[in-house]
């Protein structure tokens, strides 16, 4: 799973970076089966501001990406059925694309546990996550997903 867009190459701000990685390590612990702090690890020594088929990533801010990991997993037993709530009527949240779920899981871990990155944030960077891995619908579904969430999880913060 590459991405293809410039923004996550050298230049592109840690946070951004660390999201992006968060969510290729959520795609590849879904796929393969790795634990949380093994993947961290990996990721921590071996991508994070590595080069990666010819390319030079960026940095990325290790400590956020752990984080977004860490909690994206502890939370999934949390985030899953918010998910499939806002699937229509008769699919279910693994007909999704895995990298649609890692980024949806991540994002939403953002929006609902991260309350000092304003939502707008959080919706913009995972939209961008989802452009550079896809070119049809899946960034407006994404988009419209959590901006769901941030009207549940930060109905403060909207009406500011």
């Amino acid at each position: 799973m590459t991405a293809n867009k410039d923004k996550h190459r050298e230049g592109a701000p840690p946070r951004s970076a660390a999201r992006l990685a968060a969510v290729q390590a959520l795609y590849q612990m879904e796929k393969g089966g790795q634990g949380v702090e093994a993947t961290i690890r990996e990721f921590k020594d071996f991508r994070l501001g590595q080069e990666i088929e010819g390319e030079k990533l960026h940095a990325a801010d290790a400590a956020f990406f752990a984080d977004i990991l860490r909690g994206a997993v502890e939370t999934q037993s949390k985030l899953d059925p918010y998910l499939q709530r806002q699937l229509t009527e008769g699919w279910r949240l693994s007909r999704l694309d895995a990298t649609v779920r890692a980024i949806l899981r991540a994002g939403l871990y953002e929006m609902i546990r991260r309350p000092d990155v304003p939502y707008k944030v959080v919706i913009n960077e995972y939209v961008d996550v989802a452009r550079a891995f896809f070119d049809g619908d899946e960034p407006g579904f994404i988009n419209a997903v959590l901006d769901a969430a941030a009207k549940e999880a930060r109905s403060d913060e909207l009406t500011v």
